[in-house]
């Protein structure tokens, strides 16, 4: 699909998205999706010198890393995700899970779908992790700036960090809207400033472009200095912290507006930035180097305009968080629809805007662990250890999947897509490889993090299975059910719509009701909800309606994985069961399922537990279907797994 289809794919029709002009999508996407990417240049270079495996500043190791930051720029960002992966859209959607719904559409029943798909889920594990990551390292680092304003803020650097992501993530139930309006023209002033910065040290040094470029000063560095320059990279990599949320966010802005923000302004600043840093501490002497070399974004900044850019760098940071924050938001819904994750309680802040989005649970529970990290770390350069392993994690995973796409769905000659696909791997593995050594100083705590959060993720989709499985097995046929119900029940006014999981077999509500009421409504909708593996279904194919006579129906009911799942709504445009609904004269019969861990084959009973856990922990089908609460009979049953 061509960058133009994307954006209209995106940007049209009723998915809440207005067609805009290219050039506003691309500030847009400078706001939004490149805060974690643009927040780099804070702290990669510091890191690869004066991080936890030091490097002597000289001329070759300069210019090595800087040779490394742009070749990495140039092949992850650049090559993999704006150039390949970004093709790769699911009618306009991007991100793992939306990719993971692609191919698993497309290669249905392929041996090898289930570990792809437990690639994808676990790509979705490491993003939470790096979503608490990403908003401690970013704000510890820009109020760190605080100490080179005065020095005697550098006691205050932790409780004003503290104070600031408290802030950001109490205001998320507000909505992003107004808020997202600013992110577009302050990042771009941001990237400015960025720039100019670089510039102001390269005018003295103009060579060191040239040397950036050349990627033989990267080759030099590894065979001067082979296992150095490897260790490097688990450091140099934090200056493509970010490139997921290119392909993540896609659907918001399609893949035209991202390619040119990145290739035409937000490389060339960062680039600029990164030479700026290089050119500054190689125009020092040997000993001004050494203490420069420990902060050298911060040296970079003249006195003069040191407060408001320290300011405006705080501000470009919070930006970078609530871009992951929200991310997170969408990544849970995205969840939520494709079975991996419980009903948790969805809050729309935007009337207009359906993708923007609260989810109070996810909110609290990142705001937690941020904390957690900011108060254990207590600096950006502890941190960074930590940084960087759920991103090339995440990276690698990406590369599994695109090579799929690559061979399978686009049925690419292997002549043409196995050189591609080498170099993407040779580069994941080794980034992946320098930062494993890292996972005794912190590395350890996305792993935790993405471990736990695969395991309920796979917990919740493995339970659901087979309590679906346990559930079809003492289910009666429809048709049974109606030939002995219709002549032996009473009938009554109305309209009675039993939820099902299944569009086979009958409902647990409707055999409980009849079991104690001992009554029929006049009119029986057997509704099921099924959520595609597409983002958005056509209102043309939403709803699907089937006679199975005395006054029953089976109604099916089709969303995408962004869409909300108002049943009311869609109910109100159905005309193919009898008369058109009336809500008042319409009960909603919901099964509440009390689960009980068995030693029945299927799960081990810790496992059983914790999906029984979850399962009570749910949110009210009512509220996650939009069900008017007055007209809602919940009836319960219990199910052995």
């Amino acid at each position: 699909m061509s960058g133009d289809a994307q954006t209209n794919t995106a940007h049209q029709g009723g998915h809440g998205h207005k067609k805009a002009s290219l050039l506003t999508l691309s500030i847009g996407a400078v706001g939004v999706v490149f805060g974690d990417i643009g927040t780099s240049p804070i702290y990669a270079f510091r890191e690869t010198f004066a991080g936890h495996h030091p490097i002597n500043p000289d001329p070759m190791h300069i210019m090595g890393v800087l040779s490394l930051v742009f070749w990495s720029m140039m092949l992850v960002v650049t090559f993999k995700y704006v150039f390949t992966i970004m093709k790769a859209d699911n009618k306009g959607q991007g991100g793992s899970l939306a990719l993971l719904a692609l191919i698993s559409r497309k290669t249905e029943g392929a041996a090898w779908t289930a570990p792809i798909v437990m690639l994808g889920v676990f790509a979705t594990a490491l993003f939470y992790g790096d979503s608490m990551i990403t908003p401690a390292m970013s704000v510890l680092s820009a109020t760190e700036g605080l100490a080179y304003v005065n020095p005697g803020f550098k006691q205050w650097v932790v409780p004003i960090a503290v104070a600031i992501l408290v802030g950001l993530f109490g205001i998320q139930s507000r909505g992003t809207a107004k808020v997202g309006q600013l992110f577009g023209p302050i990042m771009l002033l941001y990237f400015g400033v960025l720039a100019a910065l670089g510039v102001m040290y390269i005018i003295h040094m103009p060579s060191i472009i040239l040397h950036t470029l050349n990627p033989l000063n990267a080759l030099n560095f590894f065979m001067v200095d082979g296992f150095t320059a490897f260790v490097a990279l688990g450091a140099v990599v934090l200056a493509v912290t970010g490139a997921e949320a290119l392909y993540a966010d896609m659907g918001h802005f399609g893949r035209k507006p991202i390619s040119y923000s990145w290739l035409w302004f937000v490389l060339p600043a960062l680039m600029l930035n990164y030479m700026g840093q290089g050119a500054m501490i190689l125009s020092m002497a040997p000993v001004e180097a050494q203490v420069a070399i420990k902060d050298p974004f911060f040296m970079m900044l003249p006195d003069a305009a040191r407060i408001p850019i320290v300011f405006l760098v705080i501000l470009a940071t919070i930006i970078a968080s609530q871009a992951v924050i929200s991310g997170a938001f969408s990544l849970t819904q995205q969840a939520i629809q494709l079975g991996f994750m419980p009903r948790l309680r969805i809050l729309h802040t935007s009337v207009s805007e359906a993708g923007q989005i609260y989810i109070p649970a996810i909110n609290w529970a990142l705001m937690i662990m941020v904390l957690v990290l900011v108060l254990f770390f207590r600096s950006s350069s502890n941190l960074a250890a930590a940084y960087g392993i759920a991103v090339t994690g995440a990276m690698f995973i990406d590369t599994c999947l695109i090579s799929v796409v690559l061979i399978s769905l686009w049925k690419w000659p292997l002549w043409k897509s196995l050189p591609i696909l080498a170099v993407f791997f040779i580069v994941d593995i080794a980034y992946l490889g320098a930062n494993l050594l890292k996972v005794p100083q912190g590395g350890y705590f996305p792993l935790l993090i993405g471990l736990a959060i695969f395991t309920l993720l796979t917990t919740w989709s493995r339970g659901r299975q087979l309590m679906r499985e346990r559930m079809a097995e003492s289910s009666m046929p429809m048709e049974v059910f109606i030939k002995s119900a219709a002549s032996s029940a009473q009938r009554v006014p109305g309209t009675a719509i039993f939820m099902a999981s299944t569009s086979a077999g009958v409902p647990s509500a409707l055999l409980h009701n009849i079991k104690h009421n001992r009554i029929l409504h006049e009119r029986i909708i057997i509704l099921t909800v099924e959520i595609g593996d597409v983002p958005f279904v056509d209102e043309a194919n939403r709803a699907e309606c089937k006679s199975l006579g005395e006054g029953f129906y089976r109604v099916i009911l089709r969303y995408g994985f962004l869409e909300e799942t108002d049943v009311p709504a869609a109910l109100s445009k159905v005309d193919l069961c009898g008369p058109p609904f009336n809500m008042m004269l319409t009960s909603f019969f919901l099964s509440r399922q009390t689960l009980i861990a068995s030693k029945i084959p299927g799960m081990a009973i810790w496992r059983e537990k914790t999906f029984a856990w979850m399962l009570r922990n749910a949110a009210n089908a009512m509220e996650f279907f939009r069900l008017p609460s007055n007209r809602v009979v919940e009836l319960g049953s219990q199910v052995e797994i």
